[in-house]
């Protein structure tokens, strides 16, 4: 929920030089030159290809990377070992299963999804799809006006299903889909729930081709039948039937810029000197995500079981093949068209012949409610700060992420490491455990 609320907070800072602003939609398609479309229908190469590539709005279908397949599993979020940036994955879900933009925060046996002041907050997103399937997530909530948490699926042609947490409700959870991006907040039904602060619930999304249901600790909450969608006017079911990613996320929609309805939505503008931020930041909990696989919509193209490839623009369940078909970029240059473009050292590599975005911005894990948002991640085709080879970290972490020389905000891509770590026994993170970098890619508030 998140495509509009920060158009005109958030700059990209972290890599200097000016990209012109590619955009798509509305029957326009992404340039030859910046190919991938975005979710905010921003047009670019590198990350803008490998995950959230729309394939309605890009230059073409091939110029998004095939989504790898579906991989059930009980995830135990423990470990940042099984996290990697955003501008670092370039595709190979075989190596890693999750992709962070911000700062997820190890603690104890779990990750915390922080929001720090200047920031738009962590976004978690599985690098497998799920194209119908049981996904559910151990977790507890944020808490503060204009504070959101959220556990969502994502498809890359803007199919979304929603458990939302806005932080002045924590005796509720928000539920709400989507198909093709449009956002019809009519869809939206509260669901109670006890303390989601305090409390760790079992929230689990069991997506089926006939039917979609909510469920907290095992209760169905709430059900959607495909067949009660249908829209006579565009001759389509509006119910989420293309293969999503999993995305967990905290994020500021009660920033002053937003949109006023997105605010009162939100509970009123972020205080940052609430109570209930630690360390300087907001944060959000998630203990495990488990992912049950379902079998394919019956008459589903193709047998391959590596990939889902889309086949037109229609963005429905029948443009989706089954594929054996994989591609893992060869750099932040790289697109499906060009996987190898930039793969050579830094000193030889070929660079394009104009400005091009090479990282979303934002935070995606909002949805359809936000309300836009620039991008970041800004490449310059002759190197130096908008070159990705020579970016610094700017956390004065050792390489692994960890940093005991204060709260810094950060406005990079924060080093080697996906996050950051709190030692055990601090009790519920108490406000002068252990000091935390908070670096959201470059994004800064303004």
């Amino acid at each position: 929920m998140f495509r509009r609320a920060l158009a005109a907070a958030l700059a990209a800072t972290a890599l200097t030089g000016t990209a012109s602003a590619q955009k798509a939609g509305n029957g326009q398609l992404c340039p030859d030159f910046a190919p991938c479309c975005g979710l905010y229908n921003d047009c670019g190469v590198g990350a803008f290809c490998v995950q959230g590539c729309d394939p309605v709005h890009s230059h073409s279908l091939g110029a998004c990377v095939p989504n790898p397949q579906c991989k059930g599993g009980n995830y135990k979020l423990n470990s940042l070992s099984d996290v990697q940036t955003i501008d670092k994955y370039l595709g190979d879900a075989s190596k890693i299963n999750w992709v962070s933009q911000g700062r997820p925060v190890l603690y104890e046996d779990s990750i915390l999804l922080t929001m720090a002041e200047g920031t738009v907050g962590t976004l978690l997103s599985s690098t497998h799809y799920v194209w119908y399937g049981k996904i559910c997530a151990k977790m507890t909530t944020s808490q503060g006006k204009g504070v959101v948490t959220a556990f969502i699926m994502m498809s890359d042609a803007k199919d979304e299903i929603d458990f939302e947490w806005v932080g002045v409700d924590t005796e509720n959870a928000q539920s709400n889909y989507y198909a093709l991006g449009v956002t019809d907040y009519t869809n939206g039904r509260n669901l109670s729930v006890s303390n989601t602060v305090n409390n760790v619930h079992e929230y689990c999304i069991d997506w089926k081709p006939e039917e979609l249901k909510w469920l907290i600790d095992g209760n169905e909450m709430r059900s959607v039948k495909r067949s009660d969608t249908w829209n006579e006017t565009s001759k389509r079911f509006d119910y989420p039937q293309t293969p999503s990613r999993v995305m967990l996320s905290l994020w500021p929609a009660g920033l002053p810029s937003n949109e006023k309805g997105t605010i009162e939505w939100a509970g009123g503008e972020i205080d940052w000197n609430s109570p209930y931020m630690q360390n300087g930041y907001y944060y959000a909990m998630v203990q495990s995500v488990s992912v049950e696989c379902y079998k394919p919509p019956s008459g589903a193209k193709g047998n391959g079981d590596k990939s889902y490839i889309y086949t037109d623009r229609s963005g429905t369940e029948g443009s989706v093949e089954r594929s054996n078909k994989q591609v893992i970029l060869g750099s932040l240059y790289a697109t499906g068209e060009d996987p190898q473009e930039g793969a050579e050292t830094a000193s030889t590599a070929s660079r394009p012949t104009q400005s091009v975005n090479l990282v979303p911005g934002g935070n995606p894990g909002g949805g359809g409610r936000g309300e836009g948002v620039q991008t970041s991640g800004i490449g310059s085709p002759t190197g130096g700060a908008g070159n990705p080879d020579q970016a610094q970290p700017t956390d004065n972490s050792d390489g692994t992420g960890n940093n005991d020389r204060g709260f810094n905000q950060g406005n990079g891509f924060g080093g080697q490491g996906a996050g950051s770590s709190l030692q055990p026994g601090l009790g519920k993170v108490g406000g002068g455990a252990v000091a935390i970098v908070v670096a959201i890619l470059g994004l800064m508030v303004l």
